[in-house]
């Protein structure tokens, strides 16, 4: 079971490059139905989007529950961290085990679409400690499977190392786990986020976008991000990328989780 989830499935995210490692040896909420028909059943299942409290910190959370699960995939997401991006992938991942396994996905902290933190950022440990604390406040009583993003697989590394009772198993794709020096594309993006005035300038820049009507905000997302993202995805662009707070989160933890990355 545990070596299927490596292979998943072709779509929607073409960022199936993956290594798996395997270890030996209260939330306040608010619910939202995101409905699709589970495939391999004549049971109706939802993705529900809950609007969870971790530790004082609001948090946006996908999940299905499966009835019987054999085990449990909790699933980080790479900087930006917004996570009704992967709303698909959450729905190809559950479908693809057939029901077996119940599949939550934490967004990052301070990634929400409203800025319920009041414009707080939070660098790489802290989100590694926002995503355990929510590990700590569910009842889970099945085998913890972590799959991580980009960044995403270096948290899921840190929560396999210091939750050795509850997780057997980590999966990356497309991990981010070193800093390639030779990179055009990580330079540029290290010289902006270290500088106060470049970030602070781009996430005002950003946010002057959620000031167009919607469908040229629309049109403006697929001409950027590319023709092949689903509807889903565009609008989770439009509702979050065009907030001040997030892009200046996702160029806060982009500088932390660089020096991170760089010290190792």
């Amino acid at each position: 079971m545990l070596a299927r989830i490596v292979s998943l499935t072709p779509g929607p995210l073409p960022f199936i490059r993956s290594f798996h490692y395997r270890k030996t040896g209260t939330l306040n909420c608010t619910t939202r139905e995101m409905g699709f028909e589970d495939l391999h059943s004549d049971v109706k299942k939802c993705v529900n989007l809950r609007l969870c409290n971790v530790s004082g910190c609001m948090t946006e959370i996908l999940e299905i529950h499966a009835d019987h699960p054999s085990i449990h995939v909790v699933f980080v997401p790479g900087n930006p961290g917004v996570i009704t991006f992967y709303k698909e992938f959450v729905e190809s991942l559950f479908e693809f085990l057939g029901g077996t396994a119940s599949v939550s996905a934490v967004g990052s902290a301070g990634q929400t679409e409203k800025n319920w933190d009041h414009g707080k950022l939070y660098s790489l440990p802290e989100q590694i400690d926002h995503k355990i604390e929510f590990i700590k406040a569910q009842n889970i009583e099945v085998p913890l499977v972590l799959v991580g993003h980009s960044i995403g697989a270096y948290i899921s590394l840190e929560m396999l190392r210091r939750l050795q009772k509850k997780a057997v198993y980590c999966i990356g794709l497309y991990p981010f786990l070193a800093l390639n020096l030779q990179s055009k594309k990580q330079s540029t993006i290290v010289k902006v986020a270290t500088s106060r005035v470049l970030s602070t300038t781009l996430s005002f820049l950003a946010a002057s976008l959620g000031f167009l009507p919607t469908k040229l905000l629309r049109l403006i997302s697929k001409l950027s991000y590319g023709k092949s993202w689903s509807n889903t995805a565009v609008e989770a662009a439009c509702s979050h990328l065009s907030q001040y707070h997030v892009i200046r989160n996702v160029l806060f933890m982009a500088m932390t989780e660089f020096r991170k990355v760089y010290s190792c």
